[in-house]
């Protein structure tokens, strides 16, 4: 079983019915004010946090003054508007005593399914993580229609989770862990304490998204946690109502662990070896050295760039004999890296028309 104690990168959901008071449409100060103290506690360990908070249109809704029954897509987009601010401020106030920066992060599907824009995601969640802040991330809901949308938070979390290389998902629930049968209708119904492999059977058990365990029912929980797994990422779904949720999870609370067979790192490189590459560089030996040493590779180092790839591809690394040494997701088109190639960092702005990144392939994103 996974241990919270643990974690180097966690990722925490929290629901709008954890934040939000639905009868009265307001914050729960005291519960945010108890989770804002576990995160601290965590952070000053040295383990990076992000939140995947919901609560914006529940916020919003409660502030425009709206009805408590099913809203049309623009009306739940302008409470989603309004609701932003307030919980950003929120969080921004509950964190601010512990001396930690919050950061506003709004994603929808298409930044995770378009590897562009999931590069992007990622590279800002990871500069964040570096200054020591607590990205709060929230499906943008403003500009979100069904097509583009996660739909529930569980699967965005997951996602994140993925994104940011995390070896921990905690999903706080309103169910203290996933059960054989709903405990609210079945006395039988046993809470499995360790899920290491999510079988058809277990499938079966999760039931419809409607089952009333929580906002989209375990369904939706059992498939974060397949994309988490698959990433490398314990997933835990525990009691979030309790004050301080995370300090009694990490004292022995009820909880499901979902564990996966490899680590975030492992998970990565093996994704990225499998795919189909777009395109080759070929690096002169400094940078194969740099490369055996497990850093970035710099344009600086590049002698060629072939094939026709986009940002975010995937493309085969050569050294000066021509040998393969693995691939890589690359940061520039073809026809930047070849504008680029044998050049400093001080040097991109005059060839591309504005500054660039330094890092041409970063380290996490090759498997060589």
């Amino acid at each position: 079983m996974a241990a919270l104690s643990a974690a180097k990168r966690l990722v925490v959901k929290i629901g709008s019915a954890l934040l939000v008071d639905r009868h009265a449409g307001a914050l729960r100060t005291d519960w945010l004010t108890s989770i804002a103290e576990d995160v601290a506690r965590i952070k000053a360990r040295g383990t990076d946090v992000v939140l995947v908070s919901s609560g914006s249109i529940a916020l919003g809704r409660g502030i425009l003054k709206l009805p408590a029954t099913a809203l049309p897509l623009e009306q739940s987009q302008a409470a989603a508007a309004v609701g932003q601010i307030r919980l950003a401020r929120a969080w921004e106030e509950a964190l601010a005593p512990h001396g930690i920066t919050t950061a506003q992060v709004l994603v929808t599907l298409e930044d995770s399914a378009d590897r562009r824009r999931y590069l992007n995601q990622r590279a800002t969640m990871e500069t964040l993580l570096g200054f020591g802040a607590v990205p709060i991330v929230n499906e943008n809901d403003t500009v979100a229609t069904d097509e583009i949308r996660y739909g529930d938070n569980d699967r965005l979390a997951a996602q994140v989770a993925v994104t940011v290389g995390a070896d921990q998902l905690v999903l706080l629930s309103d169910v203290d862990g996933f059960y054989t049968a709903n405990p609210a209708t079945d006395p039988t119904a046993r809470r499995y304490d360790t899920i290491s492999d999510i079988t058809p059977e277990i499938e079966a058990m999760a039931g419809d998204a409607g089952s009333g365990l929580s906002k989209g029912g375990m369904k939706t929980k059992l498939m974060a946690a397949k994309t988490a797994i698959a990433a490398g990422c314990a997933m835990a779904i525990s009691e979030g109502s309790v004050m301080r949720p995370l300090s009694a999870l990490e004292n022995g609370a009820n909880a499901t662990w979902f564990t996966p067979h490899l680590d975030p790192h492992a998970a990565r490189k093996r994704w990225i070896a499998a795919m189909k590459p777009c395109g080759i560089l070929d690096i002169d030996t400094g940078a194969a050295r740099a490369l055996a040493l497990g850093r970035s590779l710099l344009p600086v180092g590049v002698t060629a760039a072939s094939g026709d790839f986009g940002r975010g591809d995937p493309v085969v690394i050569r050294d000066p004999r021509g040998v393969s040494l693995g691939q890589g997701l690359t940061r520039y088109t073809a026809t930047e890296a070849r504008a680029i190639a044998g050049h400093q960092s001080a040097e991109f702005e005059s060839l591309l028309g504005y500054p660039g990144r330094a890092v041409l392939i970063h380290r996490d994103d090759m498997a060589l």
